[in-house]
């Protein structure tokens, strides 16, 4: 009886044992893993790979590998609008050049409302559809308006886009604008930037593209900028070139620091354009634009024309119509040549005076 009580008491034992061992916790180990803690670190996961990713554009779009470029090392300018760089060689790396997505990315304006990199691969769905509208509300840092008449279309500054309106798109963007002489925009970096328009409107392929402003110091317009560009899928066979273009105008005068400009030629003339309420249209290469109240440098040069009384034109003296003038039209005028143009005196096409 005694050892039938000791068994009954033994399975008693065992089934309340099982019955406690078999009910399952919440926060049990599943092959070891904490279930508690996968929802978590999902989503930690998650969130570090897009912090991650966010991180990596912005340092491929600031953080290039231009580091081996020393504005320092650049040759001072002798008249020709750009120089060759790196043997002509863009700073890309592999990895860049392996994107064969259309991307476009500018760097945040800097503590002194710079422009840093200007950074796209461009194929032809980042390319405009319609015409470009006005950018004349953006005043990058060193902006002044002012006319000399020995620069072409007269103004010396344009709204110049690091990355041309052809190539993304880009109207009014203050990341992309830079004060820019018009033989910088137009000498210097214009023909580069149709080059690569019409590869990627032709074949269709990507053009890695990326413009850096060189600026000295805390100066507020860039000494130049750095144009590198190699085509994706053709291994550069279309596109390559790595050249750094001279902010400068010949003739003109240009403090960096403060964006002021003075005549460097006494045979230029600078026209203070807006003393009465005129209006500024120098805006990139297609000159549409906005006015602008800041004006430096007015000046008037004194010179010598020869007029033509009859044809109400005027002449350099060394002008080959000159010696065919009836003499009775002839008069020679000592002053400024905007003083004639306001009596009605036109300029010889000829001599340009």
């Amino acid at each position: 009886m005694r050892k039938k009580q000791k068994q009954l008491l033994v399975i008693f034992s065992m089934m309340i044992t099982l019955l406690f061992s078999g009910c399952g916790t919440t926060n049990t180990a599943i092959n070891g893993t904490d279930t508690s803690k996968i929802s978590t670190e999902s989503n930690d996961t998650k969130n570090t790979e897009e912090i991650t990713s966010n991180e990596e554009l912005t340092d491929k779009n600031e953080e290039q590998s231009t580091s081996s470029f020393d504005l320092g090392s650049i040759p001072e300018y002798t008249g020709t609008p750009y120089t060759v760089i790196h043997d002509n060689v863009p700073y890309f790396t592999g990895e860049e050049l392996s994107e064969t997505d259309s991307f476009e990315s500018y760097s945040d304006l800097d503590d002194l409302g710079r422009c840093g990199v200007a950074y796209a691969n461009v194929g032809q769905d980042l390319m405009p559809t319609e015409k470009r509208g006005a950018i004349g509300s953006v005043k990058p840092t060193g902006w002044h308006t002012v006319k000399y008449d020995c620069v072409d279309g007269k103004y010396l500054y344009n709204r110049c886009h690091l990355i041309g309106y052809q190539l993304t798109a880009e109207n009014a963007n203050e990341k992309n604008l830079v004060t820019g002489t018009r033989c910088l925009n137009v000498d210097g970096m214009l023909p580069f930037e149709n080059m690569v328009a019409d590869y990627v409107d032709e074949t269709g392929n990507h053009v890695l593209y990326r413009v850096t402003p060189e600026f000295n110091g805390n100066e507020l317009v860039c000494r130049g900028v750095l144009m590198e560009a190699k085509s994706v899928e053709d291994n550069g066979e279309g596109i390559e070139f790595c050249v750094y273009v001279y902010n400068v105008q010949p003739g003109v005068t240009i403090n960096y620091e403060t964006g002021d400009s003075c005549l460097g030629d006494s045979n230029s003339v600078v026209t203070d354009i807006l003393a009465a309420g005129g209006a500024s249209n120098n805006d990139d290469a297609s000159n549409s634009g906005s006015t602008d109240s800041d004006v430096t440098n007015s000046a008037a040069i004194t010179e010598t024309y020869i007029i033509n009384e009859n044809t109400h034109k005027f002449h350099k003296p060394s002008c080959s119509s000159v010696s065919k003038m009836n003499e009775a039209n002839k008069k020679e005028y000592t002053g400024d040549k905007n003083k004639l143009i306001s009596e009605g005196y036109e300029a010889c096409k000829n001599c340009n005076p």
